[in-house]
């Protein structure tokens, strides 16, 4: 997405929502970022509860690892003349890890995470 935002935020958690299983709940990690609190302009699904991360603990949020990946293997050392090839380029390294899938998992795994049942 071209913008980072409240609405924008909102379609993954709408996403997520469709996959939660019946009587089940979903608990995604956020961090600080204004468009990422529960409010008016973000809407929270009742099956989702956001559990906020402490502040500065990137090494907690596997989302760094995904960026980190992305740069390193796919946005680094270049140079882009437009706004939409930067998306472009965005864009097709984002598509690049959604077919390796175990790379990605392996990126946001975190072995003291363990699922709750009951």
């Amino acid at each position: 997405m071209p913008a980072v935002n409240s609405e924008a935020m909102a379609e993954p958690l709408e996403e997520i929502s469709t996959h939660v299983a019946l009587g089940a709940h979903a608990v995604p990690l956020r961090d600080g970022a204004g468009w990422h609190q529960p409010g008016k302009r973000l809407p929270v699904p009742g099956t989702i509860s956001l559990l906020p991360l402490p502040p500065y603990s990137p090494e907690l949020n596997p989302m760094e690892n995904i960026w980190e990946f992305l740069r390193g293997n796919f946005l680094s050392h270049r140079i882009w003349d437009t706004y939409a090839a930067i998306l472009n380029a965005c864009r097709d390294a984002w598509n690049k890890l959604m077919h390796m899938p175990e790379r990605s998992a392996s990126l946001t795994q975190r072995p003291w995470a363990k699922p709750v049942n009951g």
